[in-house]
């Protein structure tokens, strides 16, 4: 398995052949990742490239940070392992897609105990003390 580094600074116009062939001066470019945002599709200005022995990468590393870019004078790491993260909760439960039917299920979350302004939530309110009523 070869070595994993991080190049920070990228431009967001930079692709990922022309990267490769920087690197492949190095040494032996594995492969080469740039970033995307899932949502708009464009660079996020970094990427791994994983060449394919330490020393290889030792020398892109002297060779090719703070060189110039696409404009942009670039950081290039050895990458550390990614950071182990608990997983994200955004407030609520709520059930997940089940692909053989019958919908997803599940609550709402909470706005932190926080009651909400308006008419809706003492609606809410006053339905909830009924509803409380015929249960004793």
């Amino acid at each position: 398995m070869g070595t994993r580094l991080y190049i920070g600074n990228l431009s967001y116009d930079a692709m990922e052949n022309d990267l490769q062939a920087l690197f492949e001066q190095a040494g032996s470019v594995v492969k080469c990742d740039i970033m995307i945002d899932r949502q708009t599709g464009q660079s996020k200005g970094f990427a791994f490239v994983e060449m394919a022995s330490q020393e290889d990468a030792n020398k892109a590393i002297e060779t090719c940070n703070g060189k110039d870019f696409a404009g942009r004078p670039l950081t290039v790491n050895e990458a550390r392992p990614r950071a182990e993260r608990p997983p994200q909760n955004f407030g609520g439960g709520g059930g997940g897609f089940d692909p053989r039917g019958g919908g997803g299920g599940g609550g709402g979350g909470s706005l932190s105990g926080k009651r909400r302004s308006g008419k809706g939530s003492r609606r809410g309110l006053r339905n909830e003390k009924r509803s409380r009523k015929g249960m004793f």
